[in-house]
């Protein structure tokens, strides 16, 4: 059942941080966490699965991090929230073969549907586009500032 869940939104928020705050090198996780406000324990998991994802990237080192594995435009909404749903380990009562006549035959059809609607809308939300209402909002990219354009 798709909800958006502590997981889910964390995920979204760092994946909208990586993008927005890039700079030329890596973004650290401890940045996202200073930024964000997102427990080390719930980031790290996070990281780790949109690697696994091919979402980010992760690059090993003292000066490692995460990019993003693809153009921002690439990467939607749809793709971290598909990614956090596989690490979720909870089950989903849409998935029990189980249950009254009218719940599976009417109820649970309709939700599957609803469901795959919402999907359909966070397919079309690019992490470019969410980079843009940061951008609208007036919120200050990190990355921005420290690159230097001397030529």
């Amino acid at each position: 059942m798709l909800r958006l869940s502590k997981k889910m939104l964390f995920a979204i928020e760092a994946v909208l941080d990586i993008a927005y705050h890039a700079g030329s090198e890596p973004v650290q996780s401890r940045e996202i966490t200073r930024r964000q406000d997102i427990p080390r324990r719930y980031l790290e998991q996070a990281l780790q699965q949109l690697v696994r994802e091919d979402i980010l990237i992760g690059v090993r080192g003292p000066r490692g991090g995460y990019r993003l594995a693809r153009e921002r435009r690439r990467i939607s909404i749809g793709d971290i929230v598909r990614a956090v749903r596989r690490m979720e380990t909870a089950d989903d009562p849409l998935q029990e073969t189980t249950g009254s006549e009218l719940g599976v035959k009417v109820v649970r059809p309709l939700w599957m549907e609803m469901q795959g609607e919402v999907m359909k809308q966070l397919d079309l939300v690019s992490i470019d586009d969410m980079c843009n209402r940061a951008h609208k909002a007036g919120i200050d990219s990190e990355g921005r500032k420290s690159l230097d354009f001397i030529i």
